[in-house]
């Protein structure tokens, strides 16, 4: 009987250290993507009706996994208070990637009237973006781009 009971702990600690190794290796998805990392920005040709500029600066990009695929996040930084309506827009008109790298612009409307650019927090903006399991499986790199920088998510 006692010599069952090693066995087991011995099989259930070998589970439990392979979860741990599959939990910090590529092939497990939700570290697919960490956190955001800056990189040079390469202005992203925008679509002809387009009235809303790229926001400054990218702050954060943030990947979360769920069950059906991931939701971008992404934080900027206007040059002033009282900008508004921010989003993730695609690069592309389709919204795929190209070659494995799936571009948005954050783009946001800028105030009617002259603001004062008073802290960095209030005037921080959010926007996201659901991206499916489909599109995911094509995908490389991430990226999000505002006018002074872009942010990026490598898998």
């Amino acid at each position: 009987m006692r010599l069952k009971s090693v066995a087991v702990a011995i099989v259930g600690l070998s589970l439990i250290s392979g979860c741990a190794t599959i939990s910090q290796s590529r092939f497990n998805p939700f570290n697919w993507f960490g956190a955001g990392q800056e990189e040079e920005t390469l202005s992203p040709v925008a679509a002809e009706s387009e009235r809303r500029p790229l926001v400054a600066q990218i702050t954060a990009l943030v990947i979360e996994r769920t069950p059906g695929g991931a939701i971008v996040r992404a934080t900027a930084l206007p040059t002033s208070q009282g900008w508004f309506a921010p989003e993730l827009v695609s690069v592309d008109p389709d919204g795929d990637p190209i070659d494995g790298v799936l571009s948005y612009a954050f783009r946001a409307v800028p105030p009617e009237t002259p603001q004062r650019a008073s802290t960095p927090q209030s005037r921080e903006l959010s926007a996201a973006v659901f991206v499916p399991n489909l599109a995911l499986n094509r995908v490389r790199v991430i990226q999000v781009t505002g006018a002074l920088n872009s942010q990026v998510a490598r898998r």
